[in-house]
């Protein structure tokens, strides 16, 4: 009996102590972490940001407790406290529960706004003790940073004042696990990751054979070999449409588009594939075509399939693109790690490819236009400075899913007309810059597209776009006034939790079906294509027309 009340003790002792502000707000924390956001939630992440979210509510109640009594307000007296505490307690359990009954339902609201199945109902049992054993490891970590902390400034008060030894051990801790942390576990996991991706990258796949036309990059006489494209290279060379695919579907003539695409492995640095890209351009006569695409692809070397496909249609198969690689990991972990990763890339294949172009007669020469999802949208943007081709513009771009760090997204989105939406909003007349998302174009005035045109396709459910890190202390615009068509009405904001749940957000925006948050589908990038290009032939029916003819898979 002594020792299962040990043990008992023991248990207590390491149970995390809440004062009524800790309570209150970590449940709070709590419930709001479980309202939608962005993306809809399976059971185990939703455990896991409403396990953080406690954790992070009980943490400042801690605080402000603690800076109640350095304030010295006299307390309440010890029978009031508990009573007080017993009623907080009993409300918080039952709002906590209440908010956990809801839970699938507002899941189940935003997943039917994006034609996803609902979710079952036991996840209200799962989530909760998911959420308190995720909220137990973070309260036992800093319970054992703070007892480092104790130890250090134990022995450093032998050499110094107990206030320095406190500052310096503090400091000392913090630089110890935050080298664990950001040098070890980061760097291993980025390491892990990078392999990961790269064995995938060497994967031949059957769906991707090695083309006999010579005008395939990879093809027998081109300059790059099949082997050194990678699995994103290769699947982008030998996938559709070719030229028979495109004259049954839009019947009438067409050519067969022509792609190039530089694998990471082809050659040592940037500046060389940079160089290699624009002499493959020129071997298969790439700049003969009415429309030239520097496509650059995502994180992970991918040019959206989709995309491509659509602006073949589109054109007749009167295009060039050419793409060029320069990393195997996800958008998301590189735009969260290291936003500026493979702008070097991009700069050097648009100096090759538009440094070239300009040299050509403006009348013999094919319209220059770049296009990026994702990272690719943000490293795009950055590819070119402005008096790199404020004498010669190219002609226009299209970017898909743009990061929320991305320059131009930003201040356009910024100074908006008033009025209009965040998530869908109209800059001056449209003449240079317009917006679309699944549901068409953002109203633009009458002004017609001038020489030099940039249009953004965006979905209002995409974190990747809409993640922003203010929302920790303050609402993002996005969330203010009427909602995008994909967005929950249930959608709350809160400081922090808002915060957390649109990183969770980010990193799960391609759970989604195709038109719905990170993922978008043949039939918006080919309406997207037919705005930027300005082809009144492909009328709304037309566009459906294709749609139901390619039937593109998902």
């Amino acid at each position: 009996m002594k020792v299962v009340l040990q043990t008992m003790r023991y248990v207590v002792a390491w149970l995390p102590y809440a004062s009524l502000p800790a309570l209150i707000l970590g449940t709070l924390f709590f419930m709001v972490s479980l309202t939608p956001s962005l993306v809809p939630r399976d059971t185990m992440v939703q455990a896991v940001l409403s396990g953080v979210s406690l954790a992070a509510g009980h943490a400042i109640g801690l605080m402000l407790s603690a800076l109640w009594h350095r304030l010295e307000f006299p307390p309440l007296p010890l029978r009031a406290r508990r009573g007080i505490r017993a009623v907080v307690v009993f409300i918080c359990v039952l709002a906590a529960a209440g908010a956990l009954w809801q839970a699938s339902e507002w899941q189940n609201g935003l997943r039917a706004l994006m034609e996803m199945p609902p979710v079952d109902t036991v996840r209200p049992f799962t989530i909760a003790a998911g959420a308190v054993a995720v909220f137990l490891l973070l309260v036992w970590f800093v319970r054992f940073a703070s007892l480092v902390v104790r130890k250090l400034s134990g022995a450093l008060s032998r050499v110094l004042p107990g206030p320095q030894a406190l500052l310096v051990s503090i400091t000392l801790t913090a630089l110890l696990f935050w080298n664990i942390g950001n040098g070890v576990l980061v760097r291993g996991a980025l390491t892990a990751v990078d392999r990961v991706y790269a064995g995938l990258d060497g994967v031949f796949e059957e769906a991707s054979p090695r083309p006999e036309d010579p005008r395939k990059t990879g093809a027998p006489g081109s300059l790059l070999d099949w082997e050194e494209l990678g699995r994103t290279g290769r699947a982008m060379i030998a996938a559709g449409p070719d030229q028979a695919r495109i004259e049954a579907a839009t019947g009438t003539p067409a050519l067969e588009p022509l792609r190039v695409y530089v694998g990471l492995n082809a050659a040592p640095d940037p500046a060389a594939r940079a160089a290699l890209a624009l002499a493959e351009l020129q071997r298969i006569d790439a700049f003969s075509r009415s429309t030239l695409v520097i496509a650059t692809p995502t994180g992970t070397g991918t040019v959206n399939s989709s995309g491509q496909q659509a602006l073949e249609y589109i054109l007749h198969g009167d295009v060039a693109t050419v793409s060029v690689q320069y990393s195997y990991v996800a958008s998301w972990l590189a735009l969260l790690s290291d936003p500026e990763y493979g702008v070097e890339t991009a700069r050097a294949v648009f100096a090759e490819v538009y440094g070239y172009w300009r040299t050509l007669p403006p009348d013999a020469r094919p319209a220059l236009y770049l296009n990026g999802l994702s990272l690719g949208a943000l490293n795009s943007e950055l590819s070119h400075d402005l008096h790199q081709v404020v004498g010669d513009p190219f002609d226009g771009a299209l970017w898909v899913g743009a990061p929320f760090n991305s320059p131009t997204w930003s201040e356009v989105t910024r100074n908006r007309n008033p009025d209009t939406p965040a998530w869908l909003p109209t800059y001056r007349d449209g003449s240079a810059v317009r917006f679309m998302n699944q549901t068409g174009l953002a109203p633009t005035g009458t002004a017609p597209w001038g020489s030099f045109r940039i249009l953004y396709l965006q979905h209002a459910s995409d974190a990747v776009t809409f993640f922003d890190p203010r929302a920790a202390w303050r609402r993002p615009d996005w969330m203010s006034g009427p909602r995008g068509p994909d967005v929950s009405a249930d959608l709350r904001w809160l400081p922090v939790v808002s915060f957390l749940q649109l990183g969770v957000d980010i990193m799960t925006a391609v759970k989604p079906p195709r038109g719905y948050g990170h993922r978008y589908s043949f039939e918006s990038y080919a309406k997207a294509w037919a705005m930027l290009l300005d082809r009144p032939d492909w009328t709304l029916g037309a566009i459906e027309d294709l749609v139901n003819h390619v039937n593109p898979p998902d």
